[in-house]
């Protein structure tokens, strides 16, 4: 078993190309396929789409997300 610890710079490094979810400090979310990161969590995603309070309000297609308004970064989907 290899049980190798992974820094948050690998983490951005390997969600690449994957579907993520973005949560904004406001409490919004973003769907998409990240495109790329910097190193101040600035994110480009396509195929997006925007839930606000748990309801998809739009499919914005590319977005542009600026780091300082990012809660987090899951790969995970989120639960309906």
């Amino acid at each position: 078993m290899n049980l190798q610890k992974q820094t948050p710079s690998d983490f951005l490094i390997q969600i690449i190309r994957q579907a993520v979810v973005v949560k904004l400090n406001s409490g919004v979310e973003y769907q998409g396929v990240s495109v790329c990161l910097d190193g101040y969590m600035n994110i480009v995603l396509e195929h997006t789409e925007k839930y606000v309070n748990g309801q998809q309000k739009n499919k914005e297609g590319d977005a542009f997300i600026q780091g300082n308004n990012v809660l987090y970064i899951s790969t995970q989907k989120r639960r309906m």
